[in-house]
């Protein structure tokens, strides 16, 4: 059985044959083909990425040391809609953990997860999203949420999944 990596690789191939002629001569290119490859397929496949770095020549290490150093990059399939939790201090002490431990329950994200099986959701955590003014703070497909409560994010989360035809 193909693994779902081989299958975007597969139909997508044509996409990546544009990113490395895109770059083919250029030198200091290796976080905007990164870029591209993750706008082409969703996130940064292994074999995305070890295909591109050996037609391009580049070492494949250069490649995986960035992708893994700048949290832009994603190395594992992200679901169609982004939920991130701001636990920035501010957020903290205003109730972001309850809301995040609300998502979590409601989209029913085992330990160490953060998107759900049908790949609807992805839910975030990071450290600061620099909106300490209005916290907690949750973002919701770039929509940003101030003084979020964890009652109007599931709903907000909820209304989406319904949307999707998911209860």
């Amino acid at each position: 059985m193909q693994s779902q990596a081989g299958f975007m690789l597969e139909a997508s191939l044509d996409k990546l044959r544009e990113v490395v002629d895109k770059y083919k001569n250029t030198k200091g290119t290796t976080i905007p083909i990164l870029q591209d490859i993750q706008e082409c397929l969703g996130y940064l496949p292994e074999e995305a990425v070890t295909w591109a770095a050996d037609r391009l020549e580049i070492p494949r290490s250069k490649f995986f040391g960035v992708a893994t150093f700048y949290s832009q990059f994603y190395l594992t399939p992200r679901g169609k809609n982004i939920v991130t939790v701001c636990s920035g201090t501010a957020c903290h002490v205003k109730g972001s953990a309850k809301i995040h431990d609300r998502l979590v329950r409601d989209l029913n994200l085992a330990e160490g997860q953060n998107t759900t099986g049908d790949m609807l959701f992805t839910l975030e955590k990071v450290n600061c999203v620099g909106a300490c003014s209005i916290a907690p703070v949750v973002i919701i497909n770039h929509k940003v949420n101030g003084k979020a409560s964890a009652s109007r994010i599931a709903q907000q989360v909820k209304k989406l999944g319904s949307a999707e035809g998911q209860a």
